[in-house]
Parts: structure tokens; sequence; C-alpha cells
């Protein structure tokens, strides 16, 4: 995929490889709206995405924040390629053929992603956008996602009123257990023991700390499994009820595409 970069936008030349539609309707990410064109948030960083008749331009005062972010360097035909060879990809990557993974801020992905628990897109984009007004620094438009240290000042109760409910107590204890640089650090760790690290964190789950594998730390050897991924693999494989020997079936066949695989099968089986 081509793209241009100058002082305060990225060009995006074609549109085969990069959809804004898809990558943010896809449930990857939560931090973005809909106006007349997509606003996106991301750590303390804004774009705006217009929809151009050869492609796209994203505008931003942060074109190398957000070259990273939208994982322009990584090339999608070779991914689709590879991944097309497998007979159930071929509708889900017709379908969702713009989808990008997203190179998200961790922090912000671990927070957003105990947010996602049993919860719906909307709902975990409201409570997110309220939490970045009340404890988020103030960028002038808009304001940034709050850091540890901002959010160490809430109380559970402040938690609940944004809206988490039962997950208030998730968020509160999380902050006692972890920073921004102690996530970093864990970088260098062997996904399966990084794993088991964001396992014993308060409010993540096995699909959570896939999420945040897969959108946080760039890890493609990773499936997160929920609802729709399950009834998926029922259609396509046979019935199983346990969600684990469901992630490592599907980790085993995709390795380390496996978390590409996941999003276009996700995108396919909910729409």
């Amino acid at each position: 995929m081509e793209y241009n970069i100058s002082k305060n936008k990225i060009e995006i030349i074609g549109k085969n490889d990069f959809n804004i539609e898809h990558i943010l309707e896809c449930g990857q990410v939560f931090s973005y709206e809909k106006k007349e064109n997509y606003i996106v948030y991301s750590n303390a960083y804004m774009c705006e995405v217009i929809e151009k008749k050869n492609g796209f331009e994203i505008f931003t005062k942060n074109p190398q924040y957000f070259e990273k972010y939208f994982d322009l360097k990584n090339n999608y035909s070779e991914i689709k390629n590879k991944l097309i060879s497998h007979n159930i990809m071929r509708n889900p990557i017709k379908f969702g053929y713009g989808i990008r993974i997203l190179k998200q801020d961790l922090f912000e992905t671990l927070i957003s992603f105990i947010v996602s628990s049993n919860n719906n897109i909307k709902r975990i984009r409201a409570i997110l956008f309220r939490l970045r007004e009340k404890f988020g620094k103030d960028m002038g438009d808009y304001h940034a996602f709050p850091t540890r240290n901002d959010l160490l000042k809430a109380t559970k109760e402040d938690f609940a009123m944004l809206g988490a409910g039962y997950r208030a107590d998730y968020l509160f204890k999380v902050l006692r257990q972890v920073d921004e640089q102690k996530l970093n650090f864990w970088r260098n760790l062997e996904t399966q023991i990084l794993r088991k690290k964001l396992i014993g964190l308060s409010g993540v789950g096995p699909k959570v700390a896939d999420c945040v594998l897969l959108f946080g730390y760039g890890r493609g050897d990773v499936f997160p499994v929920d609802t729709w991924i399950a009834q998926m693999f029922e259609r396509f494989y046979y019935p199983e009820n346990n969600r684990e020997v469901i992630r490592k079936k599907l980790v085993e066949e995709f390795g380390n595409l496996s978390g590409y695989a996941q999003q276009y099968l996700f995108n396919f089986m909910r729409a």
C-alpha cells in the first residue's frame, strides 16, 4: 500500500488495504466517533480521517504516531494472500478487506478492554469518553486518555459513576498492580509467559488478555475467543464448549497470523 506523509497529513493511496470504517467498526478499538468524518483518539493524540475518491486522508499534528498506529508499514496484501489459503478465510477477507490491526497505546488498551468485559461497544465507548473527560488532560478540542497517575486519584465510586458497574472494582485494583513502565517492561516476555502475567491482573481473563496481547503488544500468535468466535468454530469446525480448546486449535492452525485471522472472522461473524 502506498502512502505519503507531510507535516500534518498522511495520504493513503488506494483502498484495497485501508478502509477506515472496516478498521474502526470491527471491535478492536473504542476511542473514536463518527461525525461528518471519523475522529480517532489515542493516548494524547487525535486525527480526522476523510475518505477520498482514490483513498483516504488522515489529518493530524502527529503523523508519525498515526503511521505506527494504523500499522501502515505492514503489507496487508501479503497477509491476506497467506490467510486466504484457508478456505474459511475467503469470505471474511472479501467482506473486511480494509481491516488493519491497530497498534494501540498499551495502558489505554488494558483499561479499555477491562471496561469491555461483558459489555457492548456503544456503552464501552461512552464510559471511556467520560473517563477521558473527567481524568484526562485537556488538549483543547478533546481530552487525552488519562495516565495511571491521573486514574490513581479516582475512587471505586468514581468509576461506578462513570458507568463501569462491577468493573469499577477491577479498575481500582489493577491501577495498584501495574503501571505503564511495568507493562512496557513485559514486552520482552514470550507470549505465553506474558499472557499469564496479564491474566494475573484484576479484571483480566483469557479473552481480555488475548485482546491486550493483540492490540497493545502487537502479538500475532494469539486468538481472542468470544461468543462470535465460538459460534464460528461450531459452524466451520465442530461443537466445542471449552474456549481454551478453541483458542489453542485456532492458534495451532493460523500460527503467527492468528490475530489477523481473528479480526477478519470476528468482523464477518458479527455482521
